[in-house]
């Protein structure tokens, strides 16, 4: 099944990757892919925008209408595209630093206007194709390259922002549960309006190394040790949730999509 995934829907061409050994983002990537399989869409029907990072680099390995962007505004062309043809299914590839950081205003605003498209983000918690500085994700304490003695800044918590933005579907994931993966971005896919997806990397080179976190093998099972369903983290005490990682569906409601409503206003005149 991976072979025909990858001779279906990658540009072979421009295998094999730059990623580093270890690395989560091919894990992501083909939970994509897989996503996109099974739910039948036309190659053609799919546009995939990516900005800056280790993570968007994914766009350029994948046969369909694929932009690589500049940094931070992969949901800003997005948004241009989506306008141009309402009809495409619009995913966008991005990372923690590139739609949190010098993207951030661009998430809110997409958020808020609940336009359609489906954003995942490969969150690392660094970043990691520029050196290993610390990113908007990086947790309270732990070191970058730009944060030798530790970070001092509290990390964001990116689906509690899109869900407050105004995000109609948000759901988070690891690495360790690709399945999981594979699930939400169908759903985000599916869902009519703004989707967001954050799935829990890994990055043994730089943020592994720097926070002496063993090797891929063992962040990956770090995941696993940390991870807990929504529903069964609601039920901990507070005491007992420190630490972990909430994954599942954690939001979904309906709102008026933006280009339907844009529609509405071509119509009028």
């Amino acid at each position: 099944m991976v072979s025909q995934l990858i001779g279906k829907y990658y540009r072979t061409g421009s295998l094999p990757h730059i990623w580093c050994p270890g690395c989560g983002n091919g894990i992501i990537l083909r939970a994509i892919v897989k996503a996109i399989d099974n739910l039948g869409l036309n190659q053609d029907d799919v546009c995939v925008v990516s900005g800056i990072g280790c993570s968007s680099r994914a766009s350029g390995y994948l046969d369909f209408n694929t932009v690589h962007t500049t940094h931070g505004r992969a949901l800003a062309f997005a948004t241009g595209i989506k306008f141009a043809n309402p009809d495409l299914h619009v995913i966008v590839i991005t990372g923690d630093g590139d739609s949190a950081a010098i993207g951030g205003n661009h998430l809110i605003h997409t958020a808020r206007r609940n336009i359609d498209i489906t954003t995942i983000v490969f969150n690392n918690n660094i970043y990691g194709m520029t050196g290993g500085q610390y990113s908007p994700t990086t947790p309270t304490g732990e070191k970058g390259t730009t944060a030798p003695y530790g970070n001092i800044d509290a990390n964001f918590d990116l689906c509690e922002l899109a869900k407050a933005a105004g995000a109609t579907y948000v759901s988070r994931s690891t690495i360790y549960g690709a399945n999981m993966i594979i699930n939400q971005v169908e759903e985000g896919i599916k869902n009519k309006g703004f989707s967001f997806i954050e799935t829990i990397s890994i990055c043994p080179t730089y943020y592994g190394r720097k926070n002496k976190k063993g090797n891929a093998v063992d962040m990956i099972n770090q995941l696993k040790e940390m991870s807990i369903n929504k529903t069964a983290y609601d039920k901990l005490s507070k005491e007992k949730r420190n630490g972990k990682i909430v994954v599942g569906e954690l939001h979904k409601s309906q709102r008026t999509e933006y280009t339907e409503e844009y529609e509405k206003i071509i119509q009028s005149f």
